[in-house]
């Protein structure tokens, strides 16, 4: 019986990266402070149509309004990258 790829590995295989928002938002109790929420997915960059979801739920459903976002993507599998050497190498 053969093994099933994870949904992680099948949407690196699709171009997804790790994505990790830094969602900065006002306590809504005590607008002046910010509290800070970490999210992590696997999104498309540079549209990053999960995050963009997850933002839109955010401000239509959750009270909190937004700050602000950071974002940083990685893409964990990619093409692999080969540089040509000039030079001999020894083996003993």
């Amino acid at each position: 019986m053969g093994k099933i790829a994870s949904r992680e590995f099948r949407l690196q295989m699709e171009g997804y990266g790790l994505t990790t928002a830094e969602i900065h938002y006002h306590l809504p109790d005590h607008p002046g402070l910010l509290q800070l929420f970490i999210w992590q997915e696997y999104d498309l960059a540079p549209e990053f149509p999960e995050l963009r979801g997850f933002l839109d739920f955010w401000t239509e459903t959750l009270d909190g309004p937004l700050h602000s976002v950071r974002v940083a993507h990685h893409r964990l599998i990619q093409p692999s990258e080969w540089k040509a050497v000039d030079g001999i190498i020894a083996v003993h």
